[in-house]
Formats: C-alpha cells, structure tokens, sequence
C-alpha cells in the first residue's frame, strides 16, 4: 500500500446534538441533511476547491488547499444554516460545529487521510460551540493577515488525547459574517471630482457591473449579461428609479467606494455583487447597500448549474429583482418615519401605512387607511395608494362583520386604482385582487394578468394572482403562481396567501389531505389571522381528520367568536365554498 506525507489543511465538522435530531424525528432530520448536503454543504465545498476525505453519519472531514479556502467555506456554510434555520424553534435546528487545522497528514492510496493534523481538526471541532469555527494557533496564523475577521482569542485549551494544550480561536456566528480581502485597490477617482447630483423624487439604484470572481474570461459575458438583465427587471418597478447601464458600468474594473457612486450618480442604493465558476457550477453573489453610509441592507447567494447558462440567468435575475424591491421599500419605510410630520408627502404616508398591513388585520387595516387617505388628498390620482387603501377595505368587510360600507369603499378604491391606466405592477396586482375578492369580475384577474406581464418578477402579482386563481376555480394557474412566488420570495409576508392558494386549488382538485397540509402553512406562517385556521380546520374535515380540524376550529372561534360559514360564500364560487362549508358542518361551525 502506499501512501505519502503531506501538509494540509483540514476541516472537521458534525451536527449538534444530532442524536436528539433524529431521536424526534428520524426521518425528517435525515431528508434536512440530505437536502442541506446537496444545496449548501457539497456545492461550497466545491467553489472552495475542497475534497470531501468521508462522511461520518452526521459529520465530515474535508481536505482545502489552503486554510483561507477552509475558512471561508466554513463561514459561508455557518452563514447558510443561520438563515436557514430563521425562524425555527431551537430545539429543531440544525447547528454545525467546525474545526480547522493545519497540519501533517499521511494520505492512504484510497485517498483517506490520517494522522495528528486529522485528529486534531476532530478534536477542534469538539470544543467548538453550536454556530462557531474553532482555529488552531497554525491555522489561524494563515488568515489572520488575509481575512478582516473578529476572532476570539480561547487561550490554550485542553485538546482530548493531544498531549500538549493548544491556543484556540473562536469565530462567531449570529449574524452574517463576511470575509473580505485585507488589502484593497484605491478608489476610482471620479470623473468630475466634487460633482454631486440631487436625488431624484422616489427611491434610487444604480446597478454595477458584477466582479467576475473566477478567472475565467468567459465568465464575463455572462456577469455583464446577467446584470442588464437586472437593470430591466429594476426598471419595471415604477415607485424605484433605475440608473441605466452605461452610466453604472463606467464603474466595472474598478474598486469604488459605495459612497462615491451614489454621490456621483444620484442614487439612494447601489447593487454590487460577484461571480464565481467552479468546474459546472456557478455561484453569484449580491449586495443591496445604502450610498449614504455604506451599510448592508441586503445580501444574498445563488447556485446553479451551467447545464443551460440562459436559463440560469433568468432563474437569478428573477430572483435578485424580487428580493431588492421589498428589501428597498422595507428601508424607505424606516426613512420615512424619521421625518418629521410636517414634511410628509403622499409617498411618505404611504409607507408610513405599509407596517400597518402586513398581519392583514381588520384592526390594522383601518390605521392604515387613515394614513392612506391623507396620501390621498395629496395627490388623488396615487394608484398604489387607492390600491392598498382598497384591500384594506377589504379586510375591514370580510373580518369584521361584512358591512355593505367597506365592500363598497374597497371596489370603489380599486376601480379608481385601475382608471387611469397604471403600470404599477403592485397597485395592478392589488386592486384585480380585491375585485375578484369581492366581485368575482374577470377584470380583476385581467389586471392581475397584466401586472405580471409588465413585471414578470413582482412576487405580491404573483402572491395574490396565486389566491385569485382560486377564488375563481382555476386550480393549476393558482399553483403555479403560488409555487413561483414562494420560490421568489420563501421569506414574503404573504406567503400564507400562497399556502391558502394552493390548499383551495387542493380541495378543489379533491385532494383534501395535501389541502389541510397547505392550509397548516398558512397558519404556521401567520397565525394571527382566524380565518387561516377556518380554512385549514374545514380541510381538515373533508379529510376524515376530525380531531385536527375541531382543535382548528375552537382555536378560530376563541379569536372570532362571530365566524360564520357564510364567509368562504363571500370570497369563494360557490362549488369551493360548498366544500368547504360540508368540512365546516361536519365540525359543528355555525352557517
């Protein structure tokens, strides 16, 4: 047999308490680390240059050229699980402990590792916290002078069967940490040095050039080419002014300060980002920042494979596109309630209404309106105002006693929102919406229709075109929709209307178990409405799944004790709503 001695650097890693994991749930556990090894773990390993040595159950030992390379393949796998497991409770994450070192391996003819640099790795990893990367003294000399990143010196530590103390240092995660270069071309000097432009009236972006990261010279076209495509989605956003291509990539090449763009070309937001091939994949990442002060609104990556290189292209631009708008008008809002009241204009007050909407709350709705109304008599011909003035008149008929008054002033709003010919995708969305909600008229679907020919990638177009489908009886256009838009946009505040969507597509097709599955994830994604949990207990029943579906029910009742089966008669045909209401009778819910 032979084998050779090699310096190398190693990364051990395993999960956290995984035998109380699988101990609960078995099955699930082990589909989450399958799903995690194929859509994080395997393709970072592979950007990084990284060989997977083995598995072992819930671990693995990796081999890096380098240590930077395990360090930042490292941090960018803890980065993923950090958002991954967003929202879960902590007794279902999944947390990964990592340890790096450099060391002297021998490497076996079947490509195995072993030897002090593999178990001390092993033994690093041990004394590693949930969420953190543990260093050696050997390994953590190679990036301290290459990675800007905050280490916290352990001290020497006990290492078990590793006869002398080693010094340890920790890196933490609990918000996304980033790694940098440490040294940093000069800044581009601008073109007009001083020259500064005024900000246009309405949110501002400017796109630049993507870094093609890999090297590789045919990567280019596909970085330049991805990010005009990026430019033209933007653009399709009416409320957001876009900076055309060729004033943005008068930057390309060049290392520039964020600031310096947005002073030079005028604009609130600069998107940067970088493309990386490694062997037939690629991975892209973005950066949403402030001009103004240079912080990080937004971050995110995306893998694929260059199996078909344009339809990667469009997979991401679609994706990039509906993660910056909701991102950019969730930071308007924050600039908007720092000004003072005497300043606001119909834009302001619209986004001063917008945190008031998103529980979709009868109760809520109605604060909003008052800030929408006073939009309104700014300027009354604001389509997006009517529009989101009209669901919350909605909101107002349908969850709170169906008064003829709110039906009326919510169609009213909506028409008006539609009247003047409006290619706001968003305002055309909402307003088809509640027109379908409360009318059942095809001109709402083909308002909605036409949002999302005007902006392809306009995840609440694609939210609320989801339910509308439904609501109509068009049960494959509703779970497309839905499934489009909760691929856009997984994190959306609506994504219960898609979950809503797809459990009335469900039952509509018969298939009442898959309905009360879709429906459970509307009210895991929004348990605050009781409507949601009507829905999901009818389905329930239809099930043959009684008890579920009158533990639903008298969950929904204690939050509305005035529910009535006339309600799924108000938004649904009458076929859907029959269904419904034959699920609710058998639980004992009132007509």
């Amino acid at each position: 047999m032979s084998e050779k001695r090699k310096l190398a650097a190693i990364l051990a890693a395993d999960v956290v308490g995984y035998s109380r994991l699988a101990g609960a749930d078995e099955d699930r556990t082990l589909a989450r680390l399958r799903a995690l090894r194929s859509d994080l773990i395997e393709p970072t390993i592979a950007v990084h240059n990284g060989r997977v040595v083995k598995r072992t159950g819930d671990g693995a030992l990796v081999e890096f050229r380098s240590v930077v390379d395990a360090v930042r393949c490292a941090i960018e796998v803890q980065n993923g699980m950090v958002e991954r497991n967003a929202g879960l409770s902590p007794e279902r994450r999944i947390e990964f402990r990592v340890g790096i070192h450099l060391g002297d391996v021998v490497e076996e003819s079947d490509g195995d590792l072993m030897g002090d640099g593999v178990n001390i790795a092993s033994r690093l990893e041990g004394v590693a916290k949930p969420g953190t990367i543990c260093l050696s003294e050997d390994a953590y000399r190679q990036v301290r002078a290459r990675l800007d990143l905050a280490f916290s010196d352990l001290g020497e530590t006990k290492l078990k069967n590793i006869v002398q103390p080693m010094r340890v240092y920790s890196l933490q995660f609990g918000a996304a940490a980033k790694a940098r270069a440490a040294t940093q071309a000069e800044p581009v000097a601008p073109t007009a040095p001083g020259a500064t432009l005024a900000l246009p009236d309405k949110p501002s972006i400017a796109v630049l050039a993507f870094e093609n990261m890999s090297g590789d010279p045919e990567q280019e076209y596909f970085a330049d080419g991805m990010v005009e495509d990026i430019i033209t989605g933007l653009s399709r956003i009416k409320w957001l002014f876009v900076i055309a291509r060729n004033s943005s990539f008068v930057y390309k090449g060049k290392a520039v300060d964020v600031r310096q763009v947005g002073r030079e070309l005028g604009v609130r937001y600069v998107l940067e980002g970088g493309v990386r091939k490694a062997r037939q994949r690629l991975r892209i990442t973005a950066q949403l920042v402030e001009a103004a002060t240079g912080a990080h609104v937004w971050a995110d990556r995306f893998d694929g494979a260059l199996e078909d290189v344009f339809d990667l292209q469009d997979q991401i631009t679609d994706r990039v596109v509906a993660a910056v708008e909701p991102t950019v008008q969730k930071s308007e809002i924050e600039r908007s309630r720092q000004k003072r009241p005497d300043s606001l204009d119909a834009y302001d007050l619209y986004l001063r209404a917008l945190p008031y909407t998103a529980s979709q709350s009868a109760e809520e709705g109605k604060i909003a309106i008052e800030f929408l109304e006073r939009a309104l008599k700014i300027d009354p011909n604001y389509a997006a105002a009517h529009a989101l003035t009209a669901w919350c008149y909605e909101w107002r008929y349908s969850r709170a006693g169906f008064d003829e008054a709110n039906k009326a002033a919510a169609l009213a709003h909506a028409r008006a929102a539609l009247k003047g010919g409006t290619d706001d995708a968003t305002a055309l969305a909402i307003a088809g919406f509640v027109i379908v909600m409360l009318s059942k008229d095809q001109a709402g679907l083909t308002a909605i229709d036409r949002a999302l020919a005007i902006n392809p990638s306009c995840a609440t177009a694609l939210f609320v075109g989801s339910a509308a489908n439904a609501m109509m009886g068009r049960p494959s256009l509703a779970h497309a929709h839905a499934t489009r838009a909760l691929r856009l946009s997984p994190f959306d505040l609506l994504v219960s209307v898609a979950h809503t969507a797809k459990g009335i597509a469900s039952v509509q097709e018969k298939l009442y178990k898959q309905a009360a599955a879709h429906h459970d994830e509307s009210v895991q994604a929004n348990p605050t409405l009781s409507s949601f949990r009507f829905f999901a207990a009818c389905a329930h029943a239809l099930a043959g799944e009684l008890e579920a579906g009158r533990s639903l029910a008298q969950e929904g009742l204690a939050m509305e004790p005035e529910f009535r089966l006339r309600f799924f008669f108000e938004l649904l045909q009458r076929g859907t709503a029959e269904k419904f209401a034959e699920g609710g009778r058998k639980l004992g819910l009132p007509d």
